[in-house]
């Protein structure tokens, strides 16, 4: 493995430094800025808000005009820290010790972007500053959050001004293990929803005055959680439907309550559509309550669809270079939550290759320097491959 001329740690460290807690910004995104200008990038930074959300700040960056146009994407935006002190390090001091670079978003995924922006450095300066085609880098502050203000709008933002992209690669931490074992090339879809039963109130010295709706509400999470919803498919595990509160809100102990309510989320695979979920889920529960208790579900809006990328020459020139770099040959997969892959994808193939995921969304949250200039050395490599 050649070793980055650029230094991903030094690129990291700053980027962690930015307490870029979602939908601050907190200096995250001026820094890319200048990294890329300093090289000859058209930067734009640009606001999106919706009526009820916060305002959310994103960056688009090109540099050439040509075709095959390549295109980096991530997120600046972390999670909170949570409880400071119970950090080794602190979370946005970008401390480095014994090879370890700590803080919350080294890899989910600043790591990822400062080795995207060090192997991007790197490639343009082995190649006379200019691409063979054009490389951008679209680079969101609402991923972690309700991702409305994000990505979704920014390649959007871009096709209306006439930007088209061939090939996307996102820096999310993908890798199990260790650099190289993983690639994602598909995500499942994320579904969330309340059961309500309806009862009548009463006192619970008087049960046959009212109808205690936790007696259905029970009956239908059993029935809904009873029998899987898929066997899984070709590429994607099983569908699960997962209760994750039961709220009935009654602050005393001898009222028989009203109304029970209890939510879920549901991550499903390319057997369902969001309608053809939502039919078999009701189904499910209506033949559970066979007429006798009275029921509903209040479906939440969701912009998270399953999708697979198709095998191609895209993903072979991939796994190629992180063969190059690593020896390994990565294993294909669909697993963990959402990313903005989704909608990317309505746009270009886009594959999700980072750093180890182990420590994401963890206090003392890291990834180690050899991991940074691994990831660099694959990213350069694809580029050298792509526009060989």
């Amino acid at each position: 493995m050649n070793p980055p001329r650029t230094d991903p740690t030094a690129l990291a460290r700053d980027l962690l430094r930015c307490p870029s807690v979602t939908p601050a910004e907190a200096g995250a995104l001026g820094l890319i800025e200048g990294v890329l200008k300093a090289v000859g990038f058209t930067v734009h930074r640009i606001t999106f808000a919706d009526p009820g959300t916060a305002p959310v700040e994103n960056l688009y960056a090109r540099i050439g005009t040509a075709s095959p146009h390549f295109a980096f994407a991530g997120h600046v935006d972390v999670v909170p820290p949570g409880e400071q002190a119970k950090w080794t390090h602190p979370p946005f001091a970008g401390d480095i010790a014994d090879g370890t670079l700590y803080g919350r978003g080294a890899v989910d995924m600043k790591g990822g972007i400062a080795s995207a922006l060090a192997a991007t450095l790197d490639y343009l300066a082995a190649h006379g500053g200019r691409p063979k085609g054009s490389i951008s880098f679209l680079i969101t502050g609402d991923e972690e959050g309700i991702a409305v203000n994000g990505t979704v709008k920014l390649v959007q933002w871009a096709a209306e001004r006439g930007e088209t992209f061939d090939h996307c690669m996102l820096g999310e931490p993908s890798n199990a293990e260790t650099i190289g074992d993983t690639i994602k090339v598909g995500r499942r879809g994320s579904l969330n929803g309340t059961l309500v039963v309806i009862g009548k109130q009463g006192h619970v010295a008087y049960p046959e005055r009212a109808e205690n709706p936790v007696r259905g509400l029970i009956a239908l999470m059993s029935a809904l959680m009873a029998s899987p919803l898929d066997r899984g498919s070709a590429q994607f595990d099983a569908s699960n439907l997962e209760f994750t509160s039961i709220d009935i809100g009654n602050p005393v102990v001898n009222l028989i309550p009203g109304e029970a309510r209890a939510r879920f989320n549901i991550r499903f695979n390319d057997r369902h559509s969001q309608a053809s979920l939502k039919a078999l889920i009701e189904k499910r529960a209506a033949d559970a309550a066979a007429g006798r208790i009275r029921w509903h579900i209040e479906w939440e809006p969701s912009n998270a669809d399953s999708f697979v990328i198709k095998p191609g020459p895209f993903l072979d020139l991939v796994c190629a270079a992180i063969k190059d770099v690593t020896g390994k040959q990565p294993k294909l997969s669909t697993s963990g939550g959402t990313s903005d892959a989704r909608f990317i994808k309505n746009y270009c193939p886009v594959l999700e290759f980072g750093l180890v995921g182990q420590s994401m969304h963890q206090v003392d949250e890291r990834t180690t320097v050899a991991d940074l200039a691994t990831l660099t050395a694959v990213y350069r490599r694809v580029l050298e491959r792509y526009f060989g």
